[in-house]
């Protein structure tokens, strides 16, 4: 049997373990300070390279005498085979056998932007950013006079900018670079907002500076 002296000499050896104390709840503040700087992190770092292009090809775009590039223009002719230009469709012409035509023979780039047929001529054109391909076929001979314009590279970049030419994709990477950076700027604006020492004097500066481009607007643009 134990005794008593026994029993507080193992409560000395073993002593009980305390309870853990329930941590108290972040204030929501803190909650949302986290948050937006974790948010304004990670969004900045995503969107590095769509903000630097953008900013390089605003500069280009609005400077088009500093970055003149050269334009390559290339004519080449050929003959089409008479079963392409007559088909009893609604096309009046294998509008598929005409593109692959083109594309296997002559190499033309660019997405399908237009294609015409006349009583006498079929006409094609195709797109690609800083790119353009037009083809024109005579039916009753078949034969074709493709002008093939490459703009370089600023062009494509520009019209990579403008959404140009460039597909649905790329202009679903212009949605989602558009969030992206509306992202990166409220919660820029929010993390201000808890930098006491530098609130107010952020959120003058942002004010100052979004009623100068207003004025500058309402005063040089026609």
């Amino acid at each position: 049997m134990i005794t008593e002296s026994a029993k507080a000499e193992l409560k000395l050896k073993h002593p009980p373990k305390p309870e853990p104390t329930p941590r108290s709840p972040r204030p929501i503040r803190r909650e949302i300070a986290i948050v937006s700087r974790w948010l304004h992190i990670y969004l900045s770092m995503a969107s590095f390279g769509v903000v630097l292009f953008f900013a390089v090809t605003g500069l280009t775009l609005n400077h088009p005498d500093w970055f003149a590039g050269r334009e390559k223009t290339v004519q080449r002719h050929g003959v089409a085979q008479a079963s392409l230009l007559h088909a009893n469709n609604p096309d009046g012409a294998d509008k598929l056998g005409l593109v692959e035509l083109f594309r296997n023979r002559e190499h033309v780039q660019g997405a399908l932007s237009d294609f015409r047929v006349d009583d006498q001529q079929i006409s094609i054109s195709f797109r690609a950013p800083g790119y353009t391909a037009d083809a024109f076929i005579d039916r009753t001979t078949g034969k074709y006079d493709l002008t093939e314009v490459r703009n370089g590279f600023i062009a494509v970049i520009n019209d990579l900018h403008k959404g140009r030419d460039a597909g649905k994709v790329w202009s679903a990477v212009i949605d989602i670079s558009a969030i992206f950076l509306t992202l990166v700027s409220l919660t820029g604006l929010i993390l201000i907002w808890f930098v006491y020492k530098r609130r107010t004097a952020g959120l003058i500066l942002a004010t100052i500076t979004t009623l100068i481009c207003i004025a500058l607007y309402r005063l040089f643009v026609q």
